[in-house]
């Protein structure tokens, strides 16, 4: 049974390179895929306050029979909880609704710029983080002018930053940002959104290269990259084959082809736009 290897987080504590990814899941899909992806090595988990399906996640991970240690869980709060005793219901909430005493990683979902609070929000995770009631803490979304604003106002940076990357959306600023204050980079929607990019004939003719399919190709450039990647699926054959993407290698030409294609997919979200 294949797993992921591991990254280590500033915090001291590892997360797996590959997650499983859970919007737009509800509870009782949540908790289906989640079993499968436990079964199939998957030990990374990655859910949110806003997908509705926390209760679901908790019910799949209790019904593998892993213990709790075995399992990184990621989630995330809304902008309704941005300030520091915010957070900590926000975090109770989470835990209640999981069903366990801790999260692996807690995010901030979205900055929310126009709100204006989520220095404080940051505060009250490291608060949690301090207290043991979360090991890493991160946030969503945060580009660099964000991210520069909690680390002058609390000296702590992020462990993790979740950012919409894919060879569509390469980011490369942000992640070398990121990089240098030793914070990991993590990619959701990391193989796009709908089946655009793996046409791609880049994409293509990395993965008959390599005898792999077009989504293990682009899952292969994060993970060859540094980068952790949730990609989401509830199919098994596809959970399978998203996290047996660390038996080959693709070549700096084929890295560069997929670099190449940035800017040409769907436009990302815009964290100055967007956000609950």
């Amino acid at each position: 049974m294949a797993s992921a290897p591991t990254i280590t987080l500033a915090s001291g504590h590892s997360i797996p390179q590959i997650g499983l990814g859970t919007w737009p899941l509800d509870d009782a899909q949540a908790a289906d895929t989640v079993l499968a992806a436990l079964e199939l090595g998957y030990r990374h988990v990655d859910t949110a306050e806003n997908y509705g399906n926390e209760a679901g996640v908790g019910e799949g991970i209790r019904r593998s029979g892993l213990p709790r240690e075995k399992v990184f869980i990621t989630s995330k709060f809304n902008r309704k909880w941005h300030s520091v005793h915010g957070v900590r219901t926000a975090w109770e909430n989470a835990v209640r609704r999981i069903g366990v005493d801790y999260l692996d990683l807690y995010l901030i979902h979205w900055p929310n710029p126009a709100q204006g609070t989520y220095v404080e929000a940051w505060e009250g995770l490291i608060a949690l983080r301090d207290e043991g009631k979360v090991r890493s803490i991160g946030m969503s979304n945060f580009f660099p002018a964000h991210v520069r604003r909690v680390v002058e106002a609390t000296g702590v940076a992020p462990d993790v930053d979740q950012l919409q990357i894919s060879p569509y959306w390469t980011k490369r600023d942000m992640r070398e940002f990121n990089s240098a204050q030793g914070t990991v980079t993590e990619a959701y929607t990391p193989i796009g959104r709908g089946t655009e990019l793996l046409a791609a004939p880049a994409v293509v003719a990395a993965a008959e290269a390599h005898g792999v399919t077009p989504a293990q190709a682009v899952l292969r450039w994060h993970t060859q990259q540094g980068l952790v990647a949730i990609p989401k699926s509830s199919h098994r054959d596809r959970l399978a084959e998203n996290l047996d993407v660390f038996g080959f290698d693709l070549t700096q030409a084929e890295l560069e082809a997929l670099d190449a294609l940035d800017g040409q997919g769907p436009e990302a979200a815009d964290p100055e736009r967007f956000g609950h």
